[in-house]
């Protein structure tokens, strides 16, 4: 029974106690019993209009309830009409105030979660949310394409590493994703680290969390960072090259100067001495000699030009490379293999440039190749190729080593770093540079038959 039934039936019971004992002044007291009747009805009739007006404001509650579960906050509530209570014309405007309140919040929400919407579809740095069991809730554009992430809602992270790929992607894509993804996956709420992928992009990756009805949900933010560290790497290793430059090339030229006066007193000597006098001095400037080419090589790296684009022939610079190399390749018998791709078009490049990146890129497979024979295992091949895909040239360099499988690719990039006995460590940061410079990509990487593979896409 509802309260107003329950109210009503109170009232009724108090008063039919009371009509009932006024019918004992009937026979003796007729008018007065007709006043007392007259007077409990007016009563009834004065406590039930008294409970409706009492219960009125339960029904303005009602409505208001029924707006608020419908989400109607557009809508109000009608003003009572005139001659009732002020209490309930206070009441409903208290109402229409929180419903007005209420349909400005949600205004409010929804521009701004529209504004979110729009600044995560435009931001170029990877935005994954995460529910509260996170799995995922949000990706925008740049986290779907540095990731390949397809239908990734309602997934966990780690769920999606082994599927993860578009249609269009390479192995090589899929497997730098996974290995990305796998990186992410393991951080820590709160934790912000430096990343790199297989073709050594680095990346500042952070993952945070938020409270959202009292439960905590993370969220990850992947910013690319490999322009802005490497243009970093440049200017420090381009300052210390200058100073050790300046230095040393002062010393050397102090030095190359006593020398040549020490051998005006060769003539004083006897001639047993003079000899070993002469020897002496000759291998001190060849050492000279030999440490002003080794700085000269840090400073070639340092002060590279800007490319001068022109259409070149990818194929003719091979050919000469591929020439100067053969007779030492045949003598230690390494087999150099080069297939050509005829119908590719001029690319516009600098060819000073790539002729020594190239060369660099040659020269460092046909000395792995020799330092495994060197180890005792005979023969190798360096194998390169020129073909077409779609609308680029890709030059593959293949070498037989296998040297790759012991250091992480992502490593062989870094300044001054090398696996080669004696190695200087700029071939590659030089490779990298003028690659960089012309906007060509590239990968090192192994082809899983113990081979390494370095790969040029000319765009």
């Amino acid at each position: 029974m509802s309260l107003q039934g329950r109210l009503g039936a109170y009232i009724l019971a108090i008063h039919l106690p009371p009509l009932a004992c006024a019918a004992l002044l009937l026979p003796g007291h007729p008018l007065l019993f007709v006043g007392a009747e007259l007077l409990l009805l007016a009563s009834l009739a004065a406590g039930w209009r008294l409970m409706r007006r009492a219960l009125e404001p339960l029904d303005y509650t009602r409505r208001f309830r029924d707006l608020l579960q419908d989400q109607h906050y557009a809508n109000r509530m009608a003003p009572p009409a005139a001659g009732k209570p002020d209490e309930l014309g206070e009441l409903v405007a208290s109402f229409n105030t929180m419903l007005a309140a209420l349909h400005r919040e949600r205004l409010m929400a929804g521009e701004q979660q529209g504004l979110l919407d729009r600044l995560l579809e435009a931001t170029p740095s990877a935005v994954l949310v995460f529910d509260y069991d996170r799995a995922i809730s949000l990706v925008n554009a740049s986290a779907a394409t540095l990731l390949g992430l397809e239908q990734a809602q309602g997934k966990r992270l780690a769920d999606l590493r082994p599927p993860m790929s578009a249609p269009s992607a390479d192995a090589r894509e899929h497997e730098r994703r996974r290995d990305l993804a796998a990186q992410l996956d393991a951080l820590a709420s709160g934790e912000s680290r430096l990343l790199t992928d297989l073709d050594g992009r680095r990346y500042r990756a952070q993952r945070g969390h938020f409270y959202d009805r009292g439960f905590a949900r993370d969220f990850l933010f992947v910013e690319e960072l490999t322009a802005e560290l490497e243009d970093s790497e440049r200017a420090t290793y381009a300052k210390l090259v200058r100073v050790l430059a300046h230095e040393v090339n002062n010393t050397v030229a102090a030095t190359r100067s006593v020398l040549d006066s020490l051998l005006f007193y060769r003539n004083q000597l006897a001639d047993s001495d003079a000899a070993d006098f002469s020897t002496a001095i000759d291998a001190v400037r060849r050492r000279n000699v030999s440490l002003g080419e080794f700085i000269d090589r840090f400073t070639r790296v340092v002060k590279m030009p800007e490319p001068e684009l022109r259409p070149t022939s990818l194929r003719a610079i091979v050919d000469d490379i591929l020439w100067l190399k053969r007779e030492a390749c045949s003598a230690r018998g390494v087999e150099l293999r080069w297939v050509r791709c005829d119908e590719i078009e001029p690319i516009a490049m600098d060819g000073q440039l790539m002729e020594q990146a190239l060369l660099n890129i040659v020269k460092n497979a046909i000395e792995a190749v020799q330092g495994r024979q060197a180890r005792g295992v005979p023969g190798g091949h360096v194998h390169l190729a020129l073909e077409a895909r779609g609308a680029q040239a890709v030059l593959s360099v293949v070498d037989s080593a296998g040297l790759l499988g012991e250091v992480a690719p992502r490593r062989l990039f870094t300044p001054f770093f090398t696996t080669k006995p004696g190695g200087q460590g700029i071939g590659l940061m030089f490779v990298r540079e003028v690659l960089n410079r012309h906007g060509f990509g590239y990968a090192l990487e192994t082809t899983g038959e113990g081979q390494t593979r370095f790969e040029i896409r000319f765009a």
